[in-house]
């Protein structure tokens, strides 16, 4: 199962920071910058993101074979948090030397040729922009198309020293559906709690990510609910998406300020989630224990 669970954490780093990765370079080629794009920057950028996904995707999956191949529940959960831990430590240490590092600045090709339509909800009333010498000279000669009134024409305009942030991105095909979106967006705000974490020293990211950690091993019993590996497997992503979730909620300055006034100087705010997190653990752990207890009873016929 060490093996396993290494490997899989592995592989979707790596699969998930590329594509990732290559998700911030065709946005930043999207917006028709002029300004010099730094890899190595978007690459730490795309890491991080994808250190969030493995978080919850590599407990998934490693509670998820513990459960097919019936391993022991007391040795499979202290191992999976663990190495998770370890990982989610290492990794840091290793993006933290490679941030370091001196990048080169790159400009890459815009999107598109001479005629390029430029079209978004952010131009006032459907607004279509053509720019007739292309991306590369976006201050250029254009046509502006408004609904309802005549083409214009423009070789002079207002701001065209700053043309390049009026204009809406290079159309791109993003049918991507929206509880894709959102997951994407609760996943960049978790990395952002992650990493604030790792930079506030090992004994804070202990209290905080090991509290997420341990409340997200304790669903292991969502996997056993049924016959089927498939379903329990999507009822798993169900529940760690609500996890997700529920963490991003906690961390909102407005809960903040509701759980500080009903704490009243009791606990220190920052122990507040973590407090939470592990209450919720400890709770489902000891419903797997009384449901495993159960099953043994009946299995002997008491």
């Amino acid at each position: 199962m060490v093996l396993f669970f290494s490997l899989s954490f592995a592989f979707l780093f790596l699969v998930t920071t590329g594509l990732r990765f290559l998700t911030l370079r065709v946005e930043w080629i999207r917006a028709l910058s002029r300004e010099q794009g730094a890899v190595l920057a978007d690459l730490v950028t795309a890491a991080r993101w994808a250190l969030s996904f493995c978080l919850y995707g590599g407990i998934l999956i490693g509670l998820s074979y513990a459960v097919r191949k019936e391993v022991f529940a007391p040795l499979a959960l202290p191992c999976i948090a663990l190495l998770t831990v370890a990982f989610i430590w290492g990794i840091d240490l290793l993006v933290d030397n490679v941030q370091n590092v001196p990048s080169e600045k790159t400009r890459d090709q815009p999107l598109g040729k001479p005629g390029l339509i430029l079209s978004n909800t952010i131009l006032p009333s459907g607004t279509v922009i053509v720019l007739l010498e292309g991306p590369a000279e976006p201050a250029g000669s254009r046509v502006v198309a408004t609904p309802g009134r005549p083409m214009l024409y423009q070789t002079e305009f207002a701001g065209r020293n700053a043309v390049v942030a009026d204009l809406p991105p290079a159309p791109f095909i993003n049918d991507c559906p929206w509880f894709l979106k959102s997951l994407a967006i609760d996943l960049r705000l978790n990395a952002e709690i992650l990493w604030r974490h790792l930079d506030t020293g090992l004994q804070p990211f202990l209290i905080q990510t090991g509290s997420l950690i341990f409340l997200l091993c304790s669903l292991m019993f969502i996997l056993k609910m049924s016959a089927w590996p498939l379903v329990n497997l999507f009822l798993g992503c169900l529940a760690f998406r609500g996890v997700l979730s529920l963490e991003i909620f906690f961390h909102t300055p407005e809960m903040q300020d509701v759980i500080n006034s009903f704490l009243q100087n009791r606990l220190p705010l920052p122990l507040a989630v973590p407090v939470i997190f592990c209450g919720v653990g400890v709770l489902t752990c000891l419903y797997s224990l009384l449901v495993y207890l159960v099953k043994g009873r009946y299995s002997y016929g008491i």
